[in-house]
């Protein structure tokens, strides 16, 4: 740290933000998982993680929220080149069974390859658990950086043998409470869902901004009693169209959160302007001032923020376009941010 200039240029081939920081000296330490076998409409969220890194070089390091928030250590993992073989062979196999939108019959191939893809998607999962759980034992807080939106749930697994009880921030479009969307038993659709059924340390879920959500999903999450609570945009909206100003509402949101939290951000909560190239854009959502806004609530009302995922950032397909991965490189940099204010290791401006 005596020679960073955090005021400088970032170097080629410097770390996340352009840090300078190893594992060991790092506070906070990303788990990038270049994952998205289910994705059933646009894709590229597997470059996800390559995109935001190298954006990540063009952020300026001094934040107006929180005090020197890169000085504890912001470290993140290489990307995995197994992983990315291994997604390339499960979107393959997945793409035949999305191909008749999961309705296999009795076809014994799509059925081979249906289960092929559960079994990878399996080994994601744990893949997440064991590297979340190493970031754990060496006292260091977690982020996992997708991908689609299916990869945290083994960080909540790894958490959840650790921490007797939480609660999920969920910011989406979506509700994600999708039983086996398709077939596949753990689709970026179904992730809420399988959070809620297998981590039962899991005590409260708080959704924001979801506006395109399926009649089973509502049911569900009804089904749920107090363990579910949903903020849709359009109760959102509402809200704003009568004049309530949004710091209410945040902390009303907050206020329905327990004392512990994940946070699990899926890039298309926000407005598509800001993120055009995600999978599946749905009009309306929260501006990102909103979202670190919320955020910063969560931490000015005491709780903690044990962790986050960050998913769904997908860059242009012509590599043109990098406005998503400058959007998800700003997202990431506040979730560390924020997280790091909210366990004492960076001070609030």
């Amino acid at each position: 740290m005596s020679t960073f200039d955090p005021n400088a240029a970032a170097g080629q081939d410097s770390g996340v933000f352009g840090l300078p920081f190893g594992e060991e000296e790092s506070a906070l330490v990303i788990v990038p998982v270049p994952w998205e076998a289910t994705t059933s409409y646009g894709g590229g969220a597997a470059q996800g993680p390559a995109a935001i890194l190298a954006a990540s070089r063009q952020v300026d390091l001094f934040d107006l929220d929180v005090l020197r928030p890169y000085e504890p250590g912001l470290f993140m993992r290489p990307i995995p080149d197994d992983l990315l073989a291994l997604n390339d062979r499960a979107k393959a196999l997945a793409q035949r069974v999305i191909a008749v939108g999961g309705d296999i019959g009795d076809d014994a191939d799509l059925r081979l390859a249906l289960d092929e893809v559960n079994q990878l998607s399996e080994r994601v999962n744990q893949r997440v658990d064991d590297e979340v759980s190493s970031v754990l034992d060496a006292g260091k807080i977690p982020a996992v950086l997708g991908g689609d939106h299916s990869v945290p749930l083994g960080a909540w697994r790894a958490l959840a043998r650790r921490v007797p009880s939480f609660g999920v921030l969920h910011i989406d479009a979506h509700l994600d409470l999708r039983d086996a969307y398709e077939g596949f038993q753990y689709s970026h659709a179904s992730i809420l869902r399988n959070g809620l059924n297998e981590v039962p340390a899991i005590t409260r879920l708080v959704q924001v901004g979801m506006r395109d959500v399926g009649e089973d999903e509502v049911r569900f999450a009804g089904s749920q009693g107090e363990r579910v609570r949903v903020f849709f945009d359009r109760e959102l909206a509402r809200r704003r169209f009568v004049g309530e100003p949004w710091v209410r509402v945040a902390r009303l949101i907050v206020d329905a959160l327990p004392e512990q939290v994940w946070v699990t951000f899926d890039i298309d909560g926000l407005d598509p302007k800001l993120c055009p190239n995600t999978g599946t854009p749905v009009p309306g959502g929260l501006e990102l001032a909103e979202a670190n806004f919320l955020l910063g609530e969560v931490v000015r009302s005491g709780r903690t923020i044990l962790g986050f995922d960050l998913n769904e950032v997908a860059p242009a397909a012509d590599g043109r376009d990098e406005w998503d991965a400058n959007v998800g490189a700003r997202a990431l940099y506040k979730l560390c941010a924020w997280t790091l204010a909210s366990q004492g290791k960076a001070s609030l401006r």
